[in-house]
């Protein structure tokens, strides 16, 4: 158990703990497995542990409001805690390798990383090639190794609560596979899909790519991992839903205008990766056809120059488009706070929910 008084700092170390064991594993095996494992380590380094902080903040709002003690936090929840990081770790490999992305968190990405080894290695074949096979059987190890922490923690819980947390895992790691392929299928579906439905299916992959895994999911588990009953399961997820949609959203926000310092992301990377985002369709529903086109040629252009990004942001702002969404989150942060209020849920940690709210999507990171 642990008295966590700095939650990600217990999460990492619980990390650390984890990845040594299996780098000892791995040892017998020779220097590219552990080169492998030590893949996974840097994957896992660095990020506000934010899927954690939920989890554990939903299992404490149903633990104290049953009166049971949730000052020390048990291993059960650690782990789950520490599963959920694992698997988005493994989801940003994933996806940095789906969007061609050479950097994350301000270091090369994954696969960018192996591909370097390769090179300084003075290994045959093609460094690239190795790079991408190798991390795509990261994430696989990712994901297995988010499987192995999750089933540790669960070994100690009553089986009712045990499986009822493996039904909410399970269906987030579903969610977020088809989330993901919708968002790769809407770079190519979207030129035969009417312009009024383009907004509607940004939220559709929003909500299923990371609105639910990163926000509402998080929180059923840790709220199934305290045995929540039906009526503080409903309120917990009429509160992560709009968070996850401010949450994803925001995200749309800073991969076209975030600082490249602060997000560790060259700024206007969403434009020239073509991320057919609801920001990029309001501001497609609000150009007349010859400037819609200009804004569909350009983007998903991996070589735009600096001054045409701006040229691109300019537009989204002189369109209103960032205003819609500015108001959206808005809207949705308001609805969030709604769903908490009169809740059977502990005080405190309604109040810690709110301030994660609000750091989820009043952000520049």
């Amino acid at each position: 158990m642990s008295t966590a008084p700095d939650l990600p700092q217990v999460i990492s170390q619980r990390l650390d703990t984890f990845v040594a064991a299996q780098r000892r594993d791995a040892a017998a095996w020779g220097d590219e497995a552990t080169l492998l494992v030590d893949a996974g380590a840097a994957a896992l380094r660095g990020g506000k542990r934010l899927r954690a902080r939920f989890c554990v903040t939903g299992w404490r709002a149903v633990a104290a409001a049953g009166g049971g003690p949730t000052q020390q936090i048990p291993d059960a929840v650690l782990d789950t805690a520490a599963a959920l990081e694992v698997f988005h770790a493994a989801a940003l490999v994933h996806d940095d390798i789906i969007d061609n992305s050479d950097t994350r968190r301000g270091h090369p990405a994954a696969h960018k990383a192996l591909e370097s080894h390769h090179t300084d290695a003075g290994w045959d074949g093609d460094p690239s090639a190795f790079g991408r096979s190798g991390a795509i059987l990261l994430g696989d190890l990712l994901v297995a190794w988010s499987d192995d922490l999750l089933e540790a923690g669960l070994a100690a819980l009553a089986p009712p609560r045990a499986a009822r947390t493996r039904t909410e895992y399970a269906t987030m790691r579903r969610e977020v596979t088809v989330g993901q392929f919708l968002d790769v299928a809407e770079e190519s579906t979207w030129t035969t899909q009417p312009d009024d439905t383009h907004a509607a299916r940004a939220l559709r992959v929003a909500e299923l790519k990371s609105a639910r895994y990163s926000i509402l999911q998080p929180l059923l588990i840790g709220a199934a991992l305290a045995g929540a009953d039906e009526t503080q399961t409903a309120a917990l997820a009429a509160f992560g839903t709009p968070v996850g949609l401010a949450f994803q959203v925001r995200d749309d926000v800073l991969g076209v205008f975030g600082d490249t310092h602060q997000t560790g992301k060259p700024s206007g990377d969403d434009l020239r990766e073509g991320k057919r985002t609801v920001l990029i369709a309001y501001a497609r529903e609000a150009l007349e056809p010859g400037p819609r086109r200009l804004m569909d040629e350009m983007l998903g252009d991996p070589d735009l120059e600096p001054d045409q990004i701006a040229a691109l942001q300019r537009t989204i702002i002189d369109t209103g488009a960032l205003d819609r969404v500015e108001t959206l989150i808005s809207d949705w942060a308001r609805q969030a706070d709604r769903a908490l209020s009169g809740a059977r849920l502990d005080n405190a940690s309604v109040g810690q929910l709110r301030d994660l709210a609000r750091a989820a999507t009043v952000r520049s990171t």
